[in-house]
């Protein structure tokens, strides 16, 4: 794992990204800031053991049914494999909430991140394909070639672009 040269909004594991993926970023989050958006890295990489925290306080706050539409169980979450990543704003608008959508970073985002690599994993209005509700701040790498190409033919998801089954329970 590594850290990116980008601007932090953590510490510790979840500041760390594969190293394909941090130097992908590297190159987003500088061509962000180009555009005069600034954009954080809220949180990167999680071990299996934090994923459990934080999925068992979704499951605490919301019941397990409710929990698996908000965050992967351990040992499915795309943050444990260190090729996503959550980004913010740099000032907390509306913070891992739908609302986040509206914010320069997440716009920018969505109309930019394919160029390097990177689509919105968990795009709006499509959570009975990908399983969970619509987070415009988790960002997924899958190389500018993938990305360019989903873009290019308006797939919205990696189920759809893959030939993969919309969203299986968990066994």
């Amino acid at each position: 794992m590594a850290q990116p040269r980008v601007q932090l909004a953590v510490s510790g594991e979840a500041s760390l990204l594969n190293s394909t993926t941090a130097g992908a970023a590297e190159k987003l989050f500088a061509a962000a800031a180009s555009a005069g958006v600034t954009m954080t890295l809220a949180s990167g990489y999680r071990s299996f053991q934090t994923q459990t925290a934080t999925y068992n306080g979704y499951v605490s706050t919301r019941g397990q049914a409710s929990a698996d539409t908000a965050s992967a169980r351990p040992g499915f979450s795309e943050h444990q494999t260190g090729w996503a990543f959550d980004i913010g704003d740099g000032g907390g608008a509306c913070s891992f909430e739908p609302c986040f959508a509206d914010q320069p970073a997440a716009v920018w985002a969505k109309a930019n991140a394919y160029k390097y690599g990177f689509v919105v994993r968990y795009p709006w209005m499509l959570n009975e394909i990908t399983g969970y509700y619509y987070e415009p701040w988790h960002l997924r790498f899958i190389g500018v070639e993938a990305a360019t190409d989903m873009a290019n033919r308006g797939i919205g998801t990696l189920e759809e672009y893959f030939g993969l089954e919309a969203a299986p329970g968990y066994p």
